[in-house]
């Protein structure tokens, strides 16, 4: 019986090597499939790193938000008029400052500006005041507006600091200027900018012309 029994055959070598091959190559094939995706990755991951900080090495230096600057270039006094042989302003009748003034953008972008205000004080009482319209400055360039206030005479009369001027024909007064507008970098970042702007100047009530401008102080909030 023993002779009789049926012996399995062993698998031929030829056929072992060959799967062991197989197994190999595969593992071989999901290391370089997993290689490749990493080095992908890496790519894609530094592509967007050097995206990101050229991006924010532009914002901190090309696109950041500089100050708008605002200066005043000259004043007139117009429609000066005074009772006769006095220097003493007429009753009724309002006098006119026009007011040159430059609005300078240093930005790569446009400033846009709402309704402008200014304002006239005489020892701190308003004494004029007007609203110009909304305008834009181009991105580095300069515009230049003239803004044309109102001076009210009687409130200017009626203040008990007029009679001791009025021997030296000069009339102190002080200015107030107020631009408030928006900056826009690239649709992205946006910017609520106001300029602001004291001066301090002396008017000949004789002429009408600006004896003097003092030092003018400036202040931008962003």
């Amino acid at each position: 019986m023993v002779e009789h029994e049926q012996v399995k055959p062993l698998a031929p070598s030829a056929d072992r090597i060959s799967s062991d091959e197989e197994e190999t190559a595969a593992l071989h094939s999901k290391k370089l499939r997993r290689r490749k995706c990493i080095r992908c990755c890496g790519c894609i991951t530094g592509v967007l790193l050097v995206h990101v900080i050229v991006i924010v090495i532009l914002i901190f230096t090309l696109f950041r938000v500089k100050d708008p600057s605002i200066r005043l270039n000259g004043m007139t006094m117009t429609r000066l008029e005074l009772i006769n042989n006095t220097k003493i302003p007429k009753p009724g009748v309002n006098m006119s400052l026009i007011a040159d003034v430059s609005v300078k953008n240093p930005n790569i972008a446009s400033f846009r500006y709402s309704n402008t205000t200014t304002a006239l004080y005489y020892y701190g009482e308003v004494v004029g005041e007007v609203r110009g319209p909304p305008g834009r400055a181009k991105a580095r360039r300069t515009v230049r507006m003239n803004v044309t206030v109102d001076i009210i005479t009687d409130k200017l009369i009626s203040n008990p600091n007029l009679s001791t001027e009025m021997g030296t024909g000069l009339l102190t007064m002080d200015s107030y200027s107020k631009i408030p507008g928006r900056m826009k970098l690239l649709n992205i970042i946006k910017k609520h900018v106001t300029v602001k702007m004291n001066c301090t100047f002396t008017v000949n009530i004789t002429t009408g012309a600006i004896h003097e401008t003092r030092k003018c102080r400036k202040k931008v909030d962003l």
